[in-house]
């Protein structure tokens, strides 16, 4: 079949994409590489893949492509879905005989709600989809698809599940569907030197962190890797590809799950003389970053969360605080620059420990930071809890605001999501507006115009986005007080 993969229109700036783990408008612009759907984009032949957020692609740009297709295969998420159900829609009536299919953790975990809340869509994927989109783009029978539920006279019925995938060798290389339907310009992520390109090695994660979503609905728990040959085939074919390219990033959850592994993967691209960057976890031995770091790794992307070690307990982070400022110590000596991302509002936060987390980060000092609220997505144990204790002050859709920013999705006893929500502005001010480190990123700025002429760009992205976060916090503290109303109001009732 002619099939069309796509990430469909969204908020301007919104990073949904098939890549993205947290889908939200970011403080600065920023766009993942849609490398889940790049995916199976590699398996069909004759297909396409459009990304339209970061090309700043509209409906009615995107929509009339449908009359061209007859399989359209979009990608969504628990924030965009409502949307994507009405593009949806859209596409139907630009071309009724279109067949639709979305993929995604959202519809993974909830396939019956979805099918019920977008009628324009014939058959969602349960799991991983990489062959389901593959099968499916064959014209095999619905029925004989494993992994689907999908519309059969008037009702919705489910396919037998479908084993995860071992053989990751026997994907293709996603850098061909990469140079053949997307802009690499266009993406753009604050930390990462631009242009950059982004892919995995591997799916899954050991660690068993309660909000983390990829691993917890699609990935699951085993690191399930392409061998090192493998890699490396594809990361000197990338080279070839974007000769323009400054930074690759491995964007798979913890690159670092299997030292040996990531040690051998970086001799590879030693010799490949590339520039690269990945996730890792706050307990990478210092013998293994000296390796990294002698084979061209520049930055990890880590994720401290808290800088409560009761908190990490209750996420089941697996790295105490005393690990995680050895790790970053240790880094810091060997020149590793480190992008450090937190979290506010998860179980247990308390005004003291937000106190403790911006503390902790001033301390450790890594190069740039990304501070986000707590996310309960269905299919995560974060979502599980939150409905159990009552701490859910949302919708399930409800992650972000009608211009696509985070909002605070919890309130916890002594703590309320109006709190939470403005801490994240207050620990950005204490982090940034240190005199030491503005003295920093100024001197970065002075020793390459490139680089001052991109913080500039983002300087003014970021009070842009921190004044529109202001008209979020006010939408939500009038939105608490009518609740607080309500409820005053029934029990005088």
């Amino acid at each position: 079949m002619k099939t069309l993969f796509l990430n469909p229109p969204s908020y301007e700036g919104f990073d949904g994409g098939a890549g993205a783990r947290y889908q939200a408008r970011r403080e600065i612009k920023s766009f993942w590489y849609p490398t889940w759907l790049a995916q199976p984009a590699a398996m069909v032949p004759g297909s396409k893949l459009i990304d339209a957020p970061p090309d700043g692609l509209t409906v009615e740009q995107v929509a009339p492509l449908a009359k061209d297709y007859e399989l359209a295969v979009l990608h969504t998420s628990t924030p965009s879905f409502a949307n994507d159900a009405k593009f949806a829609a859209h596409l139907k009536e630009v071309n009724p005989k279109i067949m639709i299919g979305m993929v995604g953790a959202h519809v993974g975990v909830l396939p019956m709600q979805s099918m019920n809340a977008a009628p324009a869509v014939d058959w969602v994927a349960v799991g991983e989809f990489d062959y389901i989109c593959a099968d499916v783009a064959e014209r095999k029978p619905l029925k004989d698809v494993g992994g689907l539920a999908y519309r059969e006279n008037g009702r919705v019925s489910f396919t037998p599940p479908r084993p995860t995938i071992e053989n990751m060798d026997g994907l293709p290389f996603v850098v061909d569907v990469y140079k053949r339907d997307l802009t690499i310009e266009n993406y753009f992520i604050g930390y990462l030197q631009h242009p950059y390109v982004s892919l995995y090695t591997g799916r899954g994660c050991r660690s068993k962190c309660t909000f983390c979503l990829w691993p917890q609905t699609l990935g699951g728990h085993r690191y399930r890797v392409r061998s090192a040959d493998n890699v490396a085939a594809e990361m000197a074919l990338a080279k070839k590809h974007f000769p323009q390219v400054r930074e690759f990033f491995f964007d798979d959850d913890t690159f670092t799950d299997d030292l040996p592994r990531a040690e051998e993967i970086a001799r590879r691209l030693g010799k490949l003389g590339l520039n690269w960057s990945c996730n890792a976890k706050a307990n990478v031995p210092r013998k293994t970053l000296e390796i990294l770091k002698d084979n061209g790794l520049r930055l990890l992307l880590v994720g401290y969360e808290s800088g409560d070690d009761q908190i990490l307990i209750n996420i089941k982070k697996g790295v105490r605080l005393d690990i995680a400022r050895e790790f970053s110590r240790n880094a810091k000596d060997l020149g590793i620059v480190i992008h450090g991302t937190f979290i506010l509002g998860l179980p247990g936060e308390t005004p003291q420990t937000i106190q403790k987390t911006i503390k902790f980060a001033c301390d450790i000092e890594p190069e740039t930071i990304q501070v986000s609220l707590a996310a309960p997505y269905p299919g995560t144990e974060l979502y599980r809890q939150a409905q159990e204790q009552g701490w859910l002050q949302i919708q399930t859709g409800e992650l972000v605001d009608t211009h696509g920013i985070q909002t605070a999705a919890m309130n916890y006893p002594g703590l309320q999501s109006t709190v939470i929500f403005s801490s994240v502005e207050e620990f950005y001010r204490k982090f940034y507006f240190r005199p030491r480190k503005m003295f920093s990123l100024f001197g970065g700025m002075l020793r390459d115009p490139e680089v001052m002429k991109r913080r500039l760009r983002e300087g003014v992205e970021f009070f842009k986005f921190l004044h529109e976060r202001k008209a979020t916090a006010r939408e939500m503290a009038q939105t608490a007080a009518a609740a607080s109303a309500a409820s005053a109001s029934s029990a005088g009732d």
